[in-house]
């Protein structure tokens, strides 16, 4: 089954808003094995509108319509189902009275204007709210159906898992489809969009092969800027285990050919930051984190502290951004304060002022102006750790001062990561920094 989604309001156009009920229901359609092959904006337009719902109609099996239900002149939704439909609106005392009623109990008076938010198109069927005073809709359309509920994203939630999405199932089990949709999203720091692609094409090539009944797995890209490349693979299988099995699959494969390709770029699943990936390592070895920070400023420090129980193995963060304060503090000798050395030492440094088993020291120049005859962008960290010499790295980062300090953070706790899980932090790494073909800088 296809359904479509379109969200009502002149400002969604302006972007005064996000639409943040497309996302919501986007992930639901998928969870619940439907496709949803098209997203539509449109303000309120009542002509537009009508277009919006027929192009739905057209090129899918419904449509859930957002927004526009409320009582004043702009919302306009009403009107439009129920020209798509040809049949007139009727207003339902039953209705009336409970909006009516919904004000009474909190002390206030129903305004006139709120009685159109009774009107009905004839045929449809009336989902009741429990949050608001806009109803929801059910309009069918010969064999298709259009779905209307509130833009509120709380009221519209509400009605799609106790009205739209039964329907939609009912309707499912009556046309003989049972499908499951799952995700999975491997999370990569390093390699550029473009270079993900090129390795990946192969796998491509193999996953458009008819999959016969156990399911199709599909590949794609999301840049995410400061976050890296993330590739989600998507399954849809007959039921929820043969989905998943199909994933596991995949995700092997993938992770085989990247690292084959990159080495380990593959620093978590779904929604595991880089930060909390670090942190699982840390617990795991029973091993503490001081850090040094200059140019950064204390990101790392902040993005570390985000992970919930930290203080068992974060011993803190000395933000030295002084040069002065970066010989007293924490040793460093004389020389230039952007280098591979002064990082090293920084990591020392923060070992020994800290009492931490593993030391993260970083240096740089953010801009605008280049330090120590080094240009902006440059950038140089250090990881110490015990019985072992302080593994050293420099990168040239692209973007602006801001992009530059979170470039930074990710690429220092990446190579933390590299170094915790005993794996090369080669020469040159990140292999294309941030994207510098330019798709994820933004």
């Amino acid at each position: 089954m296809r359904v479509e989604i379109v969200a009502v309001g002149t400002e969604l156009l302006l972007g005064q808003i996000a639409d943040t009920n497309g996302q919501w229901l986007g992930e639901q359609l998928a969870a619940a094995g439907v496709d949803s092959h098209f997203h539509q904006a449109v303000g309120d337009n009542g002509a537009r509108i009508v277009s919006a719902l027929r192009t739905a109609l057209a090129r899918g099996d419904g449509v859930i319509v957002c927004g526009g239900l409320g009582p004043t002149q702009d919302d306009i939704t009403r009107e439009a189902l129920a020209e798509v439909m040809n049949v007139p609106l009727v207003r339902h005392p039953a209705l009336v009275e409970w909006i009516a009623k919904f004000f009474a109990e909190r002390g206030r008076t129903m305004s006139e204007n709120n009685a159109r938010q009774a009107d009905v198109p004839v045929g449809a069927t009336v989902m009741p709210q429990t949050r608001g005073t806009a109803p929801g809709l059910i309009c069918p359309v010969g064999d298709k159906v259009m779905y209307a509920v509130p833009g509120v994203p709380h009221e519209m939630a509400d009605m799609f898992v106790r009205g739209i999405l039964p329907d939609l199932q009912a309707r499912m089990a009556a046309a003989g489809e049972q499908a499951v949709i799952r995700s999975r999203v491997l999370r990569t720091w390093g390699p550029s969009e473009s270079g993900l692609a090129e390795v990946l094409a192969g796998r491509f090539d193999a996953l458009e092969q008819p999959a016969g009944d156990r399911g199709s797995v599909t590949i794609a890209f999301l840049a995410s800027g400061i976050e890296g490349i993330k590739v989600r693979l998507t399954a849809r299988a007959p039921t929820d285990e043969g989905a998943r099995a199909l994933l596991d699959a995949e995700e092997a494969t993938v992770r085989q050919i990247l690292s084959e390709a990159y080495g380990d770029v593959v620093f978590g699943l779904d929604d595991q930051s880089m930060e909390r990936a670090v942190a699982a390592l840390l617990v795991e070895r029973g091993l503490t984190l001081g850090l040094a920070e200059s140019l950064t400023g204390g990101l790392v420090a902040s993005r570390l502290v985000d992970v919930p129980g930290a203080s068992a193995w974060f011993r803190g963060a000395v933000v030295a951004y002084a040069s002065e304060i970066k010989r007293t503090v924490l040793g460093l000798p004389e020389g230039p304060v952007v280098s591979e050395a002064a990082a090293a030492a920084m990591a020392e440094g923060a070992r020994r002022v800290l009492g931490a088993d593993v030391g993260l020291g970083i240096t740089g120049v953010a801009g605008p102006d280049e330090q120590d005859g080094q240009p902006v962008g440059t950038v140089c960290f250090a990881v110490a750790a015990p019985d072992r010499s302080p593994v050293a790295r420099r990168l040239q980062l692209p973007g602006d001062r801001p992009r530059i300090r979170q470039y930074a953070t990710i690429s220092a706790l990446d190579a933390l990561r590299r170094l915790l899980l005993e794996t090369p932090v080669p020469e040159g790494w990140p292999i294309a920094g941030p994207e510098r073909d330019g798709s994820s800088v933004d």
